[in-house]
């Protein structure tokens, strides 16, 4: 979300209650529908506490399953592709009124048992689409009652913009869950009612004939159950350390491209996550940026704009959206995911990963800031010798700008709380900790082990 964005544009997510979840939850069974079993998943992959962190990437993951249509393929960069295809689909782009067939395949994940039973869940996934091809990921969750949602479609995705508009999906409910742009939530927490378990489907798209396909190297969600909270408890500093990451405002993209959002406030989610990009060395080519008005200037800002837009959300803050995008450079991937504390962030910091971080607040609650926002990303880039956080903030009227430092206590609190109160005083939501990470797809043992150790299995 960008900080000028009203509540209306996106529904307040991050709604969890303190009540511990009830010891009788019951585990989630077999699915006869699909022939899935449990997957017995190693619980060192969820996050103590409130987060569960399951991701299918290894050719052994994407052996695992069912698949119609698909197969596995090997290499140093595993992944799933069209094989022979299950049939055709039509599909009209709600964005276009155009109205094609495509060849497809599918892919369905066992059963995930989520360690921590969820009031939200967040799919993301890394993919390659080349032309003349889109794919679409799907959630179905099981409650903690036993019964099941629907089939809840989580995005339909493409790198480009050329065959179908990259898009999210309004609407979906079955009265007791919803699914607000990216985030699959439940209603109504209080009443106790959980998401015990979970399976993610993958659907594979291609012009019919064509020999190109889709290629998914990683697929995952995050569930998590986060307790409302005003506050969150202080952590105590534990590293002193800067990274070299680019620097890119926003603000100076105002009025640039309406149909991606009019820039500057609406883009700190791509501006963030070009820093990131190519702070792991990820660049665009001149042909690639040839689209974009000379006269502007970091015009790979304007192309991440472009490339994350979803024109459902009629945004660039799809979370998930931005994790994709990212993960079309070379050896990069990237997930959704939320974190505990700034402790967690030091652990990433000291091996080298900056993080972006999704944060609301008032304007005298960060200290240095100048503004405030109701949804606003940022990249964390290191911390002080006092312990201050040190961020890429692209909310700043230059490049030069972009480097703040931002008070400890202040910082944890606006990005790990749950409940907030806005400028009219009354209650609004906080994200609980979300962030994007964006990693090498093959990390160092230090990068491998800071990643496993806030949940992120590598």
């Amino acid at each position: 979300m960008s900080r000028a964005e009203q509540p209306s544009r996106r529904t307040v997510l991050a709604a969890a209650v303190a009540a511990a979840v009830a010891a009788s939850t019951r585990p989630a069974s077999a699915d006869p529908e699909n022939g899935m079993t449990p997957d017995t998943a190693d619980p060192a992959r969820a996050l103590p506490g409130a987060v569960d962190n399951r991701a299918w990437f290894s050719h052994q993951d994407w052996s695992g399953g069912t698949a119609k249509g698909t197969r596995a393929v090997a290499g140093t960069r595993p992944g799933l592709e069209i094989a022979k295809p299950a049939g055709t689909r039509s599909y009209t782009d709600p964005h276009t009124g155009i109205t094609a067939r495509w060849e497809y395949g599918t892919w369905t994940s066992p059963t995930h048992r989520l360690t921590v039973p969820a009031t939200e869940a967040i799919v993301s996934w890394n993919a390659r689409t080349p032309a003349g091809t889109w794919i679409q990921a799907d959630i179905k969750g099981t409650y903690t009652d036993g019964t099941s949602t629907p089939w809840y479609v989580m995005g339909r995705w493409a790198a480009g913009d050329r065959d179908i508009r990259r898009t999210s999906v309004d609407g979906q409910s079955d009265g007791r869950s919803t699914v607000w742009t990216d985030t699959l939530a439940i209603d109504d927490p209080s009443a106790g009612l959980r998401l015990a378990a979970y399976r993610l489907r993958l659907t594979l798209y291609r012009k019919p004939g064509g020999k190109a396909t889709p290629t998914v190297w990683r697929l995952g969600a995050m569930g998590s159950d986060v307790p409302d909270r005003f506050t969150v408890p202080a952590s105590t500093p534990g590293l002193a350390k800067e990274l070299v990451v680019p620097r890119y405002s926003q603000e100076i993209h105002k009025g640039q491209y309406p149909e991606y959002d009019n820039g500057g406030e609406a883009w700190c989610s791509p501006t963030s996550s070009q820093m990131i990009i190519e702070y792991w060395g990820g660049r665009l080519t001149p042909a690639q940026l040839a689209w974009v008005d000379p006269s502007f200037a970091d015009p790979q800002v304007c192309h991440a704009a472009r490339h994350t837009y979803d024109h459902q959300y009629a945004g660039c803050g799809n979370w998930p959206f931005n994790v994709a995008y990212a993960a079309t450079f070379e050896d990069l991937r990237g997930v959704v995911t939320r974190l505990g504390s700034l402790t967690d962030l030091e652990t990433l910091i000291a091996a080298g990963v900056p993080a972006i971080t999704s944060q609301s607040f008032l304007k005298e609650e960060l200290t240095g800031a100048g503004y405030g926002t109701a949804g606003h990303l940022m990249t964390v880039i290191g911390f002080t010798a006092d312990g201050d956080v040190i961020a890429n903030d692209p909310a700043s009227e230059s490049n030069e700008a972009v480097r703040r430092v931002y008070r400890r206590r202040e910082f944890e609190n606006i990005w790990l709380r749950t409940k907030r109160y806005n400028a009219s005083g009354k209650v609004a939501s906080g994200s609980g900790g979300v962030c994007y990470l964006y990693f090498p797809a093959r990390p160092t043992a230090a990068q491998s082990e800071a990643l496993n150790a806030v949940g992120v299995r590598v």
